[in-house]
């Protein structure tokens, strides 16, 4: 990549910096990108995918796989802390997981592909909405445009703070968790503070599922039987002093390597609260929310991401161990061979959703040049060829 080229797409990525948006609110970066596209000649342009989702479709001179690059439009509802000039423009939102990176690497791949296309199948940029929520993935394959674009083979990566700068690393099998957001509301009655008898308080409920709910996923080795419970957020009754509490709430979040697993956890969660409130004497409510299958890479994908990376000259380590965090890019294993890899983005970079995290932006032609190889590898090899 030249000089020049790079410094067109750095102010690319500093534009969609400056205007992050929460998932499902990407109107704008979605226009900024489809903007970009239209620049480069795609054979088709498909917008309002799954809610704010962009795709361009590059069609090669004859029938062959659709292979499919995906990055996310969403940004973060954290407040930015930075200098730089080109900080965010929106209080509370931040482009603080990278994903303005991402973008501009998926960006990249437009303008080669309008050059040159592929000597068969289909390339189709996907910039995909609310990956944040765990909604968009699901959402984009609901939506009735998927089927135009339905792909053989969908790859994506990750920035990775704490990852050497530029170093490359891919997942063997399981990459990222099965997660879930579990909402519960404590039910009760209240009372008088002087007459605390006359109420039914949850205050003893909370007590107990705070660590009893904990208790069922300590972590340990990331093997099949893995289990993490995280507390994320607790809350009694009405701050006054005159009120005995009749409601609580208490959310947690479920983390297991596979998804049969995550059934599991969730079955012995409720189990732990239907006891404790039958105890207590209270009713409850459950609901989920940002909810992510675990995402696993396929053999075949796996072995062309490290085909690509190898020719593009960042040669790929191979991990045997998920990491614990979620991404909703498991969506698309269940509709083409997938795989996503990690791109390093320095070993004392801030941490993903930090305040001060910023994307490096000379990791931009590095992701792009990886993606291109991939592709390369599918759509432009020989019959029978092997990655």
């Amino acid at each position: 990549m030249t000089p020049e080229r790079l410094a067109q797409l750095t102010a690319l990525r500093h534009r969609l910096h400056t205007i992050p948006e929460v998932s499902g609110c990407e109107e704008k970066t979605a226009d900024v990108v489809a903007e970009y596209l239209r620049q480069h000649a795609p054979d088709e342009i498909l917008t309002g995918l799954g809610g704010h989702g962009v795709a361009a479709v590059y069609r090669g001179a004859v029938e062959g796989p659709t292979v499919l690059i995906r990055c996310e439009l969403d940004g973060l509802p954290i407040e930015e802390v930075s200098s730089a000039d080109y900080r965010s423009t929106h209080a509370g939102r931040g482009h603080l997981c990278g994903h303005d990176g991402h973008m501009v690497m998926v960006s990249a791949l437009a303008e080669d592909l309008a050059r040159t296309r592929p000597q068969m199948g289909r390339v189709v940029l996907l910039f995909q909405p609310a990956e944040e929520t765990g909604k968009g993935a699901a959402a984009v394959i609901a939506d009735p445009q998927f089927e135009r674009i339905k792909p053989d083979y969908a790859f994506a990566l990750h920035n990775y703070p704490g990852l050497a700068a530029g170093a490359v690393a891919l997942c063997q099998g399981p990459a990222n968790c099965a997660s879930r957001g579990m909402r519960i509301r404590l039910m009760g009655k209240t009372s008088h503070a002087a007459a605390p008898q006359d109420g039914v308080s949850p205050a003893g409920a909370l007590t107990k599922l705070m660590p009893g709910l904990v208790a069922l996923g300590p972590g340990g080795e990331m093997s099949a039987d893995f289990a993490r419970v995280t507390l994320t957020h607790a809350w009694l009754g009405e701050p006054t002093f005159g009120i005995a509490p009749g409601e609580a709430e208490i959310w947690v979040t479920l983390r297991t390597v596979t998804d049969v697993r995550m059934e599991q956890l969730t079955e012995e969660a409720n189990a732990v609260l239907a006891e404790v409130c039958a105890a207590e004497g209270l009713e409850y409510t459950v609901s989920y929310d940002d909810v992510f299958d675990a995402c696993t890479n396929h053999p075949e994908a796996t072995e062309i991401l490290s085909f690509g990376a190898e020719t593009a000259g960042y040669p790929a380590q191979l991990w045997q161990v998920p990491q614990p965090w979620s991404e909703d890019f498991g969506q698309f294993s269940k509709v083409a061979k997938s795989a996503m890899f990690w791109l390093g983005a320095g070993e004392t970079m801030p941490q993903l959703h930090n305040p001060d995290y910023d994307f490096p932006d000379e990791l931009i032609p590095v992701g792009s040049a990886i993606f291109a190889a991939a592709i390369d590898a599918v759509l432009n090899q020989a019959p029978g060829g092997n990655h």
